[in-house]
């Protein structure tokens, strides 16, 4: 659980990277809808083709999507321009996408967590996130706790054992003949 909780709100938060849910069809098998996708930002001077890319539909609507990237134009004046499509789609998108409409590339998915990733959002996952970390930061504190209990106890038990018990220490027997010195005398 705490892992799922790392994957889908710590790393993101972490990295600066953002969150999105796959809502429909388009990028399946890759991504079927309910996948959380996490978008890390990347300057569209790095992705090509085949990166899965998140961006907006629209420029300066909010609405995003996240298509893979299938051929790079470039305009009479140097600017590039990208086709993106959707994986399960039978044609590109109708519109290019320019580097300012681009959030991110894909970085890692989780499936079917994108369902709760809907539900928890905004104050909510600011509040899910400090339980988290405070739970793990106890946790950390109880097993530092009990470790060094474990410890000590054993150290007294080793000591106990010690001053209870006597210690026996083996004595080699060495004969020793009678030499011709000592016996005359």
């Amino acid at each position: 659980m705490v892992g799922l909780l790392a994957l889908t709100i710590v790393i993101p938060r972490v990295t600066g990277s953002t969150p999105y849910t796959v809502l429909t069809g388009s990028m399946e098998p890759t991504y079927p809808p309910g996948t959380l996708v996490v978008v890390k930002p990347q300057d569209a001077a790095t992705v090509g083709v085949g990166d899965a890319i998140t961006f907006q539909w629209e420029s300066g609507k909010p609405d995003v999507v996240t298509h893979r990237i299938t051929a790079v134009q470039y305009t009479a004046s140097g600017e590039r321009r990208f086709t993106t499509q959707g994986d399960a789609n039978e044609a590109p998108d109708p519109r290019p996408v320019v580097p300012e409409q681009i959030h991110g590339k894909v970085w890692y998915a989780v499936p079917f967590i994108g369902y709760i990733n809907n539900y928890i959002t905004g104050k909510q996952r600011s509040v899910l996130l400090m339980v988290v970390v405070g739970g793990l930061l106890v946790y950390a504190v109880y097993m530092f706790v009990s470790s060094g209990r474990d410890t000590a106890r054993k150290r007294q038990e080793a000591d106990s054992t010690d001053a209870d018990s006597t210690e026996t220490v083996e004595i080699p027997v060495v004969n020793v003949e009678p030499s011709e010195s000592t016996a005359t005398k």
